[in-house]
């Protein structure tokens, strides 16, 4: 009959992983004591929160502009697809 000896290292390692998962931050995000948010933007009555400053830009990030067809559809007639002279 086997036994499954597990080490000593690897009980350590498995432990040092479930730390480091469980060391996340849950609270909001705040300036360092002594610091202050950034200043608000040109035009803006506010500075922006802490949450809105590590989202990501739209140009960072640019959603998709092209539709796709879902379904077989005729083209619209186009005029100025004319053919060559």
């Amino acid at each position: 009959m086997k036994r499954a000896f597990v080490t000593r290292g690897a009980v350590f390692a498995l432990g040092s992983l479930l730390l480091l998962a469980a060391c996340g931050r849950t609270h909001p995000l705040r300036p360092a004591k002594g610091e202050s948010l950034p200043p608000a933007p040109y035009g803006a009555e506010t500075p922006p929160a802490g949450s809105k400053l590590i989202e990501p830009s739209v140009q960072a990030r640019p959603k998709r502009g092209d539709d796709l067809l879902t379904n077989s559809q005729d083209r619209r007639s186009d005029q100025f697809d004319l053919p060559p002279r």
